[in-house]
């Protein structure tokens, strides 16, 4: 009987294949989004020198209540304001394999909103 591989294990070969060809700096981090069921996580990635400039998730005391999508934006708010606090204004943004679509894309919109370039 032949398997279908799962939905993770291909967003993890999707998500390699685009890691191949980008990568942050300390200029210019990677802004990187995981996705689980309950939460979104957002994280300013210096690859060089392997260390995490800033990050924000539905986890931190200041996102509120709300739907999902709604809560992807103020991760995306709320790590543009703590990239501003660090002096970073330009990022590469890293999908992670997911779609651009739904809470990726509402985190990215509202991380645009507030001030990152990518």
């Amino acid at each position: 009987m032949i398997t279908k591989p799962s939905k993770n294990k291909t967003r993890k070969a999707r998500h390699a294949r685009v890691r191949s060809k980008i990568a942050g700096t300390a200029e210019c981090p990677r802004l990187d989004v995981f996705r689980s069921n309950k939460n979104i996580y957002a994280q300013l990635i210096d690859d060089v020198a392997g260390v995490t400039l800033a990050s924000a998730s539905t986890l931190d005391q200041e996102i509120k209540a709300g739907d999902k999508t709604a809560q992807a934006a103020e991760v995306g708010a709320l790590v543009a304001k703590r990239a501003q606090a660090a002096n970073l204004k330009h990022v590469v943004f890293d999908r992670g394999g997911y779609l651009y679509h739904g809470r990726v894309q509402a985190l990215a919109e509202a991380a645009r909103e507030n001030g990152l370039e990518f």
